[in-house]
């Protein structure tokens, strides 16, 4: 396959395969799996920021500070971007990035507890809060196929450990997004569908960028450091602070296990794809 059709096939089947399974777990009531999903989620995207990208990253930079710099950098933008309300995740949990709007942070607290279809018929936003999200993760989309054509156009091996933590993010991300959707009033099929053409905006950055790089393949090496920054702030500042709401014992141990098994999951992938 050459690059290109693998990053049109990572872009296009991760987006739909991560909104199935999504659709899956919240339309059938199932949310209680994906806290366990964000558990994982946070080792992939840790596994393949810190095993895979920073060191392909380090190999290419001839100044090991350039790579740093550049990660701090992307690390604020994002922080910038969230406070701009243009990069925002909810993963069935108080999610302060859509509250201020019409509280459906609280909504998904709530549907989480009682079911998606049960809670579905309750008070709905017009349509608001279900729009802004959309803006929002078609903007994140659109990022993450620029992100994961970087790494293909860097190596094969590591454009496919890319996709496979950002699947593992998008499952649990999108699954928040159909809550916020049915809780703004969008029936079950318009939500899917919504969610569906934002997923392309995946496939349009990847092929854009793909065609951008061929000409300006300067930018692989500071686009590599924008998504290792990208993995380790939605890991530390979007997804682990959820897991510090269940303190007990018995979920800090099935949250560091998941963790570990994320981690692992990249690692044994890099393996595989190396031949080793």
């Amino acid at each position: 396959m050459s690059t290109l059709s693998w990053i049109i096939a990572a872009s296009f089947t991760g987006g739909v395969l991560s909104l199935l399974l999504a659709a899956m777990l919240t339309l059938n009531t199932r949310t209680a799996w994906v806290s366990k999903l964000v558990s994982f989620a946070i080792g992939a995207l840790l596994g393949a920021a810190f095993l895979n990208i920073l060191p392909e990253a380090f190999e290419l930079s001839e100044n090991p500070a350039q790579v740093t710099i550049l990660v701090l950098f992307g690390i604020l933008l994002f922080f910038i971007l969230e406070k701009l309300v243009l990069w925002r995740h909810c993963h069935l949990e108080d999610c302060e990035a859509h509250s201020p709007a019409t509280g459906a942070g609280q909504a998904v607290a709530t549907a989480a507890a009682v079911g998606v279809s049960s809670y579905h018929a309750h008070e709905h936003d017009h349509g608001r809060s279900g729009m802004m999200i959309m803006i929002g993760d078609t903007f994140h989309n659109f990022v993450d196929g620029i992100l994961i054509a970087a790494a293909f156009m860097v190596d094969i091996q590591l454009g496919i450990v890319t996709s496979i933590a950002i699947i593992a993010h998008e499952i649990p991300q999108e699954a928040g997004d159909f809550i916020i959707l049915l809780n703004s009033g969008y029936t079950r099929r318009m939500a899917f569908m919504m969610n569906l053409l934002s997923s392309f905006a995946t496939l349009f950055g990847g092929v854009l960028a793909y065609l951008m790089l061929n000409t300006l393949d300067f930018l692989v090496l500071p686009l590599l450091g924008l998504a290792s920054a990208s993995m380790i702030y939605v890991a530390l500042s979007d997804l682990i602070p959820g897991l510090h709401k269940r303190p007990e014992i018995g979920a800090t141990v099935q949250q560091v296990t998941l963790i570990l098994a994320g981690i692992g999951l990249i690692w044994l992938v890099g393996l595989l794809a190396h031949g080793h």
